[in-house]
């Protein structure tokens, strides 16, 4: 029950993947489309704030502001400035300005003012500030737009907070803000006398208020875009997944817990794994491996049953064959044609690993090797090419395995015996031998019954044999694998 609990699929950890996949890219995509945009704009609105600024201080005359400032400064205008904002009344700085011949320069710049302003729709300010230095927390204003007050010039405003600390005549860039007056992009260009002393500065500020709106609206369609293809992608790699991927994986994993081997039972009855799965990938071969493991479990569960039926009539054959085998001479011991052990000296070699298996560990392999196109030597060339065909087929094999006992059970069937040495080096000898059948059968320039060639199949015997039979018949299915590669390859002549 606690195993089930904690059970966490492989389909449900791919689809959480994918999903923070497509979920991550989306994210970042939008991300940058957003960043792109707010910094193409805000470069777009910064350098414009900076070219009209610069543009409008070369429009006005430092020495006509020169002396605005100072007269704004004095204590006696700034005294009428405080009169003139009580009684709301204009008239008293204009005469003031007037007495002093300063008005008519005055009305100039804030018509200026006006028309750059009603020229270029974007500007919501122009207005020119008598600046304090860098660590000044406020700055006067001179003047501004006619839709302001006239004593409005003089007045010290509080600098911006994002402005305080720096020298406002000498900026790196323009500021975006958000303050009192809303949301601007605003920039400052000294103005100077002809002594060369910035008097004081221009600034434009630029309307951004629709931009934040429209900014404001992309973002919310950027993300509601975001999250519609979010969810189409992953419905998209869902039904893809579940396909390729989560429907095998729960097939196999279901058709697996109905295998139920046991002896004597078909494959079908003990529940090997057969489904429709094609696949060139990863869930193919699983597929592939689980179905014939289970069909060589039943086949060994099988095997086990036939020989444990025949156990004790072999065991008593065994007596009978090793009295047999002692009343041979030691010719009978011997295949007259070849010279290596016969059939009947062969059977006695198993009935000795027989026993040795049956009485402790003892460790060898069975070397089964079948000629290939001796019937077609037969045929065109008469017995006696068949026979030294035969000959030399033996002597290859006795050739490789020089430490091991070969024996002729059939017309053109051939066992070797690997222990000791050859055991240890099996392998490679093996191959060996089937490298020698190989290159002797391509020798063109010899007559057929030279050209010698045999299927051969090995088997070492496993902790769960009972018997050298068990050996033999995995040797003999090798060995028929091998054949039916060189009939893939020369034909189906045997």
């Amino acid at each position: 029950m606690e195993d089930k609990k904690s059970f966490f699929s492989i389909k449900t950890k791919i689809y959480i993947f994918v999903f923070i996949i497509i979920l991550s890219m989306a994210a970042a995509t939008s991300a940058l489309a957003f960043c792109t945009s707010v910094n193409q704009i805000d470069r777009y609105y910064k350098r414009c704030a900076t070219d009209n600024a610069r543009n409008f201080s070369t429009m006005v005359d430092g020495e006509y502001l020169a002396r605005l400032r100072e007269t704004a400064e004095s204590e006696e205008y700034q005294e009428l400035r405080e009169k003139a904002v009580q009684e709301e009344n204009e008239d008293i700085i204009i005469e003031y300005l007037t007495e002093k011949g300063l008005w008519e320069s005055y009305r100039e710049i804030q018509d200026a003012i006006d028309l750059y302003i009603k020229n270029i729709s974007d500007i919501k300010y122009i207005y020119v500030t008598a600046h304090g230095d860098e660590n000044a927390v406020k700055d006067m204003f001179l003047v501004d737009s006619s839709d302001e007050p006239v004593y409005q010039t003089g007045y010290y405003e509080e600098r911006e907070e994002e402005l305080l600390g720096k020298d406002i005549t000498n900026l790196s860039e323009p500021t975006i803000t958000n303050g009192d007056w809303g949301w601007l992009c605003s920039m400052f260009s000294p103005v100077y006398d002809s002594e060369g002393r910035c008097v004081c500065v221009v600034g434009c500020d630029f309307d951004m208020e629709n931009v934040m709106k429209d900014r404001q609206r992309f973002l919310i369609y950027l993300v509601l875009g975001t999250l519609v293809i979010i969810v189409v992608v992953q419905a998209a790699a869902v039904l893809l997944i579940k396909r390729i991927v989560a429907d095998p994986i729960r097939n196999i994993t279901s058709e697996m817990e109905k295998f139920r081997p046991a002896e004597n039972k078909s494959y079908k009855e003990a529940g090997v794994i057969e489904l429709d799965i094609k696949s060139r990938d990863e869930i193919g071969a699983l597929y592939r491996g689980i179905h014939t493991m289970q069909t060589r479990i039943m086949d060994h569960l099988n095997d086990l049953s036939a020989l444990q039926e025949d156990k004790l009539r072999a065991e008593r054959d065994i007596m009978d064959k090793e009295l047999q085998i002692g009343r041979l001479s030691k010719e009978t011991q011997r295949d007259v044609l070849t010279g290596v052990g016969s059939k009947s000296a062969y059977t006695r070699k198993i009935n000795e690993l027989n026993m040795a298996m049956s009485n402790g560990d003892v460790h060898f392999a069975l070397v089964m090797v079948d000629m290939n196109k001796l019937k077609p030597i037969n045929d065109k060339h008469g017995h006696k090419a068949g026979d030294q065909y035969i000959r030399g087929c033996c002597r290859m094999v006795c050739e490789v395995f020089k430490h091991s006992p070969v024996y002729r059970i059939g017309g053109d069937e051939f066992v070797a015996v690997l222990q000791g040495k050859d055991y240890d080096d099996r392998i490679a000898l093996v191959e060996k031998l089937r490298q020698n059948y190989d290159m002797r059968y391509n020798l063109k320039d010899k007559e057929e019954w030279f050209r010698y060639s045999a299927a051969v199949g090995m088997a070492e015997n496993a902790s769960y044999d009972t018997s050298a039979e068990l050996v033999f018949k995995r040797a003999d299915r090798s060995m028929y694998d091998d054949k039916a590669v060189f009939r893939k390859k020369y034909g189906n002549d045997r």
